[in-house]
């Protein structure tokens, strides 16, 4: 059994490529999830409990964290939920892939590998370094074996609340000015949602994953607005900005708690944000869409989704 905790877009992303290879999936999900296939088994609970956690995976090959929740509730509830998936681990003697970003580098000069030091820069950047050192520490011990996948800022179907998200997508399906914060000529590693689930699931077959931290392959890195032409040229329009820099930056956060909360991050789209995914492709190979097919996916997603 595949248990996955997150029913999200990369939590759907991990489901999609598990079902592929014929797995027998179980989502565990704290509010309702949406319309699945029937053929996926889901359950409704929170990662908090511990003694939900231990039930619900007691018949799990492999675990996979993709949960998602809000920037406000990092501090408060991310420490709490990563330890009950880390005891439902350990009690199930599953492997555990936990679905990471790339927050808890912090600001640092060059591409981002996976042997640089944590920086944090405030309270989510640290909340995600913890996390993964919770991870890595009971792995340590022999409680459990697991391994991190990172992933840079990812788009797809499914995927809304993103930087390459609603505002970007479905403003382009509208003929709408893209809102878009930051330098948007600096290069930008994004990464396509299913190629990051891909990726988490290709850990999970690898013994030798264990143990370690591995940046997942992105295609390549171009700037944020090279990705938005991409977009824009499948609608057949030329694109139109929105772009937040510096004071409004601060303005936005009066009025919307997730702008008041993401100012902390906005270090990584003023200067170049690369990500070097070289040790998975030496190690395990490359499996990558290219920007353009992916964008495609995406944009096909949002016509059939339209709100």
């Amino acid at each position: 059994m595949q248990i996955i905790f997150g029913a999200g877009a990369l939590g759907q992303a991990v489901m999609r490529e598990l079902l592929r290879k014929g797995k027998q999936v179980l989502m565990v999900n704290r509010s309702s999830i949406p319309a699945l296939p029937e053929e996926v088994e889901w359950v409704q609970g929170d990662a908090r409990d511990v003694h939900f956690c231990n039930q619900v995976c007691k018949d799990a090959d492999v675990i996979y964290n993709c949960i998602g929740i809000p920037y406000h509730k990092w501090a408060q509830e991310w420490p709490a939920i990563q330890r009950g998936i880390i005891e439902g681990a350990a009690s199930s003697q599953a492997k555990l892939i936990y679905a990471d970003n790339l927050y808890g580098y912090g600001a640092h000069e060059g591409p981002l590998h996976e042997n640089l030091p944590y920086r944090p820069v405030g309270t989510k950047t640290s909340v995600r370094a913890k996390l993964s050192q919770m991870v890595l520490e009971a792995h340590r011990q022999g409680n459990i074996r697991a391994a991190i996948g990172r992933g840079s800022d990812f788009y797809g179907p499914g995927v809304r609340s993103a930087v390459l998200g609603e505002r970007v997508f479905q403003a382009a399906l509208l003929g709408k000015p893209v809102e878009l914060i930051g330098d948007i000529d600096q290069p930008h590693t994004h990464i396509y949602i299913d190629d990051f689930a891909c990726g988490l699931v290709s850990l999970s077959e690898k013994d030798e994953a264990l143990g370690q931290i591995w940046h997942i392959p992105a295609a390549e890195t171009v700037t944020t607005r090279q990705l938005v032409e991409l977009i824009f040229h499948e609608t057949g329009c030329s694109p139109k900005y929105r772009i937040a820099r510096g004071p409004l930056l601060t303005v936005m956060g009066w009025f919307s708690p997730t702008m008041r909360e993401f100012k902390e991050l906005t270090y990584m789209f003023h200067r170049p944000f690369i990500v070097d995914h070289s040790k998975f492709e030496n190690a395990f190979g490359i499996r990558m869409t290219p920007h353009q097919e992916a964008v495609r996916r995406t944009m096909d997603w949002y016509r059939k989704n339209q709100k």
